[in-house]
């Protein structure tokens, strides 16, 4: 069974910098709509940011745009999340999943149609 392998979280303070990686394991990313979620402590969890290979399309969650960029290298299959300028509120487990439903990025992500989760990667934005 497939899944994703997020790694490069830690503990940062506020106004820094986190870049995460997704691998996908045992299965190729291919054409598949991969975004990025979190949850937090008590929260839902919500999508932060999403990458279609088969459009081009990158949609972000308002309270992240102009600080977190999405990427995907294919060749490696990897996903990446680039978080800049880090606030308390970003604070949350963060996790990949591709859609194995949708070929362009949904305005609000349904996890059902989100498969291959893996363990996630914690980050904690903390002075």
């Amino acid at each position: 069974q497939g899944q994703f392998v997020e790694s490069g979280g830690g503990a940062v303070q506020p106004g820094g910098s986190l870049r995460l990686s997704c691998v996908a394991s045992r299965f190729s990313l291919g054409y598949y709509v991969i975004n990025w979620f979190r949850q937090a402590p008590g929260k839902e969890r919500e999508g932060v940011a999403c990458i279609s290979e088969y459009d081009g399309r990158i949609n972000y969650a308002d309270d992240v745009k102009g600080r977190f960029t999405v990427s995907r290298d294919n060749a490696k299959n990897t996903v990446y999340l680039q978080m800049n300028s880090l606030k308390p509120e970003d604070t949350a487990v963060y996790y990949c999943a591709a859609n194995t439903v949708k070929t362009t990025c949904p305005p609000s992500p349904l996890l059902s149609e989100y498969h291959y989760w893996g363990q996630g990667t914690p980050v904690t934005v903390s002075s």
